[in-house]
C-alpha cells in the first residue's frame, strides 16, 4: 500500500510508512540526552531543585538537574497527564476536530493552552519543538523502541533538544500503560490521592465489574474491532493491542484477526471480502485516519455486514489516553454495547 496522507492505526501507519520513517532504528536515534541505565524499572525522583529520574519501556532511564516543566507530547498522552494535573507545554499528533467535534484522542485538554508542534504524520516541526525550549519529550510505543509520531528524519535533531521518554502500549494488558502512567505523572509531581484522580480510579474499577458481567451474560457474542481505507478493511489481532488484550481478560470473545504482516496487528482484507467473519457486535475505529461510519455505509459490503444491519457497532477508542479518566467511559460504553447486542446468524 502506498503511505497513505493522514495517520491510520499505529502498527498499519507504521507498516504503510515504514519506508520514509524506518521505524525499527528510531528508537536507536532517540537516545534521551543524559540518560543512563538503571536497575529499577519506573525508578522516579525529582522536586524542586532535585534531580529527576524516569525508566522507561526502552529500559532507559532519562536524569535530569530538575523535574521538567516544558513537556512536549503526543496528543492522547499530554492528555492523560492532565488528568492527573500535570500539563504539557506543547503536543504533537492529531489534535484538530473531528466532524466538528473534539479530537477523541485529545481527552479534555484545553488545545487553545497548548502549542501543536505537528497534527499529521510527518509534520513535527522541529523549529517550533525548539521554540518551546522542551526539557522532556513523551510518546507511546506501538511496540518499542519506535517513539509514535516521531519522525526519523528528524529524530537526531529532536534528541539533541531534550531527554524523550517511550511507554509501551502494544502486546500487554492495558493495565500495564495505565499503571506506567500513573508512575510518570506522579513523578512528574502529580497529587494521586486528590478526590478527581480516586474518583475516575474507582469509575474505572465499577466500569471494569460491569463489562466482565456484560460479558459473562453474553457468552457467545462474537466481537470484531477494525479500521478501514478506501481499499481495504483491517480486522485487530487482539492479542497485539492492549485494550483489546485487556478486554478478552474480562470475558469479551474476539474475532482473531490473522496477521498480514510482520507488525502481527492486522488482517488486510479487500472490501469484497469484508465478510470474511461472522461477528456479532464491530468496534469501529473512532479517528480522523479511519473511515468514519457514514463512509463506511457507502461500502456495500460494509452494509450487508449482520451486526451492521442489526446496528450492532460500537465506536473503537484504539488511541484513548491511558489513564484511568480516559478509560472509565471507553468500559462503560463496550459493556452498554454488549449488554444490547444479541447473537446473529449470517
Amino acid at each position: 500500500m502506498h503511505a497513505p496522507r493522514r495517520p491510520l492505526p499505529p502498527a498499519l501507519n507504521r507498516r504503510d510508512a515504514l519506508r520514509a520513517t524506518a521505524a525499527l532504528g528510531l528508537g536507536g536515534l532517540l537516545t534521551a540526552c543524559g540518560s543512563k541505565d538503571s536497575d529499577t524499572k519506573g525508578a522516579a525522583s525529582g522536586g524542586d531543585g532535585k534531580a529527576w529520574s524516569f525508566k522507561d519501556d526502552r529500559g532507559r532511564t532519562v536524569t535530569t538537574k530538575q523535574r521538567p516543566k516544558n513537556i512536549v507530547a503526543f496528543v492522547s498522552t499530554a492528555a492523560a497527564l492532565h488528568d492527573y494535573g500535570i500539563e504539557c507545554k506543547g503536543v504533537f499528533g492529531p489534535s484538530k476536530p473531528v466532524g466538528g467535534k473534539p479530537n477523541p484522542q485529545a481527552g479534555d485538554l484545553d488545545l487553545t493552552r497548548v502549542t501543536s508542534v505537528g497534527d499529521d504524520w510527518g509534520q513535527f516541526s522541529v523549529e517550533k519543538y525548539a521554540s518551546l525550549a522542551p526539557d522532556l519529550l513523551i510518546s507511546n510505543m506501538f511496540p518499542p523502541p519506535a517513539l509514535w509520531f516521531v519522525p526519523e528524519e528528524s529524530s537526531k535533531k529532536i534528541a539533541a533538544l531534550a531527554p524523550t521518554v517511550g511507554i509501551n502500549c502494544a502486546r500487554a494488558s492495558l493495565r500495564e500503560p495505565l499503571e506506567r502512567y500513573t508512575e510518570l505523572a506522579a513523578s512528574l509531581g502529580a497529587d494521586l490521592e486528590t478526590d478527581t484522580v480516586r474518583a475516575a480510579k474507582a469509575r474505572f474499577q465499577k466500569a471494569e465489574r460491569t463489562l466482565r458481567k456484560a460479558a459473562e451474560a453474553h457468552r457467545g457474542l462474537k466481537v470484531l474491532a477494525m479500521t478501514g481505507d478506501a481499499d481495504q478493511m483491517y480486522v485487530a489481532v487482539p492479542d497485539s493491542y492492549c485494550d483489546l488484550n485487556y478486554f478478552k481478560d474480562l470475558g469479551i470473545e474476539f474475532v482473531e484477526g490473522k496477521k498480514s504482516d510482520e507488525w502481527g496487528f492486522w488482517e488486510f482484507l479487500s472490501w469484497e471480502n469484508a465478510d470474511k467473519y461472522h461477528a456479532d457486535l464491530i468496534m469501529i475505529d473512532n479517528r480522523a485516519s479511519a473511515l468514519p461510519p457514514a463512509e463506511l455505509a457507502k461500502k456495500p459490503t460494509w452494509s450487508l455486514l449482520p451486526a451492521v444491519k442489526a446496528g450492532q457497532t460500537t465506536p473503537w477508542s484504539m488511541e484513548e489516553r491511558y489513564s484511568y479518566a480516559g478509560y472509565a467511559p471507553v468500559l462503560e460504553r463496550l459493556a452498554a454495547a454488549v449488554e444490547k447486542s444479541k447473537r446473529l446468524t449470517r
